[in-house]
This record gives structure tokens, C-alpha cells and sequence, in this order.
């Protein structure tokens, strides 16, 4: 609405510029429809043209100092930019070490429940009552250890070492 009535004269200003024209002679606005000079004079005298150029010049100039403000902070948005990729590359780069070392322990617990693995704890486990059932068994031929706890001892190994085999 306020373009509008910037660009549309009102009714009083058209007939100012009636009045300006009506002041003129014949030849004089003869001149005015053949010379382009005296035209364009006449038409920038108008109070209206002058209002309008004033603000197209007040305009200009703004957007120019716009563009000077812009200009300066350009250089602080790149480095803004650039510390924000960095920040990113960074971060990534770390999310996916984070993630390598968490997928490096996912396979070893994996590989720690594989039935390879638990078959040859079982295994290890079978040697080792095996190693501790003749180790006792020495102990006894030796009479280091009386009869009722190497029955004990040796039927608690042996039954531990056959729940393994079972498995």
C-alpha cells in the first residue's frame, strides 16, 4: 500500500503538476515534447521525481553499506565454515575409531561363544582335572594324602572331569 502510494501521485499532486504546466507557454511546451533535454529538466523539477529519486539514492546507498557489512563478515562465516568441518571431520573420525573398537570386541566376544571356542574350554578344562586327578593320584602313591580325601578330592575331579565330556 505505501509503494503504491509512493509510485500512484495523489489527486492534489497531479494537479500541481497540471498547474505547472498550464503556467507554461505554447512554445515552451512545445519544446518540452521535442526536446528531450528540456523534458527530462522539467520532469526531474517535479517535486514527486525529486521524492523518488531521494529515496532511490538513500536506497542505493544502504544497500551499498549492506553489501560492505556482508563483505566483512564473509571472511568470519569461511572461518566459521572451515572450524565447523573441522569439527565435523573430527568428530566423525572419532565416532568411527569409537565404532571400529566396539565392532573389534563384538567379533571377540562372538568368537569367545563360538562352539569352537566353548568346545576347546571344555577341552582345556578336561586336561586340566586330568592333570590335577593324576597329580593327586601321585600324591597318594607317594602317602601324602590319606585314603578319605583323595576318594573325596578324586571323585569330586572325576566327576567334574565327566560333566566336561558330557558337555
Amino acid at each position: 500500500e505505501h509503494i503504491y502510494a509512493i509510485l500512484v501521485p495523489s489527486l492534489a499532486e497531479a494537479a500541481g503538476i497540471i498547474a505547472r504546466l498550464r503556467d507554461k507557454s505554447v512554445d515552451e511546451l512545445q519544446r518540452l515534447l521535442k526536446d528531450k533535454e528540456s523534458y527530462n529538466a522539467f520532469f526531474n523539477s517535479l517535486d514527486q521525481v525529486k521524492t523518488q529519486n531521494n529515496l532511490r539514492d538513500e536506497l542505493r546507498k544502504e544497500t551499498l553499506q549492506l553489501a560492505r557489512e556482508n563483505l566483512e563478515k564473509e571472511q568470519r562465516i569461511s572461518e566459521l565454515r572451515n572450524q565447523c568441518t573441522i569439527i565435523r571431520t573430527t568428530e566423525l573420525a572419532a565416532a568411527e575409531d569409537r565404532l571400529a573398537e566396539l565392532e573389534r570386541q563384538k567379533d571377540e566376544i562372538m568368537k569367545s561363544y563360538s562352539p569352537a571356542a566353548l568346545l576347546d574350554k571344555l577341552q582345556s578344562t578336561m586336561a586340566k582335572l586330568d592333570e590335577e586327578s593324576e597329580e593327586l593320584h601321585q600324591k597318594f602313591l607317594e602317602k601324602d594324602v590319606d585314603l578319605p580325601t583323595f576318594v573325596q578330592k578324586y571323585k569330586k575331579l572325576r566327576a567334574a572331569h565327566h560333566k566336561c565330556a558330557l558337555l
